[in-house]
């Protein structure tokens, strides 16, 4: 079968492009595995076939109010773009191994995601959590400082964004399929070694930023890091059993057959 190719700009949550993969209006997408993993669980028709990098999540906190490490945080608030959100359910489970209760001993405060910062700077949050380029960008203000990324201590190699594939392309085409997975992770590749060729590509995208803010802020993500197959689908396994905890993922489903379920070994 013959494909015709095209770019399509898409200004909705990761959650709305994963819809669009499963009712085929786009055939392979990039997007969030914290925002991703439930509706797969509910029956959403995607594969996973690559882990494209790590880094994207950023918990900053108010040096005003004390707030420089994880352990600042019991009995305070932090502002999240909404309740579901990637940076929501990872810092949860983060803020578990550490000790504190996400559901008792923090409040979560849903403020639109530009406004994040600015609920700080009133008093509303003492914290934020959420994902780049806003958290970046959110560093310029001196009254925040970074407490902690999905990269941080044990998530060091952990990736947070995947590509997805629609099953219609991987029955019809599965080359096409595999083509399209393994360019995405060579621009993944390109990022990694020469940063300053994907800010030229993303600048126009991103608002208040400069070439520069940009390639430092790729700089600090693992776009070098990109698993396959079983090495996916450890890391999969890993963010289930991870969510089951924090009670997002049901407790009867098992991580290790979800994880083969949902994947796609396509290089």
């Amino acid at each position: 079968m013959a494909w015709t190719w095209s770019l399509v700009k898409f200004a909705g949550t990761t959650d709305q492009l994963l819809e669009a993969l499963a009712t085929r209006k786009v055939d392979a997408s990039v997007g969030m595995a914290l925002r991703w993993l439930k509706p797969l669980e509910q029956g959403f028709d995607v594969k996973l076939t690559g882990g494209t990098h790590g880094g994207c999540l950023r918990l900053l906190g108010d040096k005003n109010q004390g707030i420089t490490r994880i352990e600042a945080l019991k009995g305070k608030t932090i502002a999240v773009s909404d309740i579901g959100s990637p940076a929501k359910n990872f810092f949860s489970v983060l803020l578990g191994k550490r000790g504190i209760d996400p559901n008792k001993d923090v409040e979560w405060k849903v403020f639109p995601g530009d406004l994040l910062a600015a609920a700080i700077e009133k008093g509303e949050a003492q914290a934020l959590a959420h994902q780049d380029p806003e958290t970046w960008r959110f560093l310029k203000n001196p009254r925040l400082t970074e407490v902690a990324t999905n990269l941080t201590a044990e998530y060091g190699d952990r990736v947070c964004c995947l590509v997805g594939v629609g099953t219609k392309l991987l029955k019809e085409d599965r080359p096409a399929a595999a083509a399209i997975t393994k360019a995405l992770l060579e621009a993944q590749d390109i990022t990694a070694h020469h940063p300053e060729q994907t800010a030229d590509v993303y600048l126009p995208y991103v608002a208040n930023a400069t070439k520069d803010d940009i390639i430092q802020l790729l700089k600090t993500h693992t776009h070098y890091v990109h698993p396959l197959g079983d090495n996916l689908r450890k890391q999969l396994v890993e963010y289930v059993i991870e969510l089951q905890k924090i009670n997002v993922i049901k407790p009867t489903t098992d991580p290790v057959k979800f994880a083969a379920k949902i994947t796609e070994d396509v290089i």
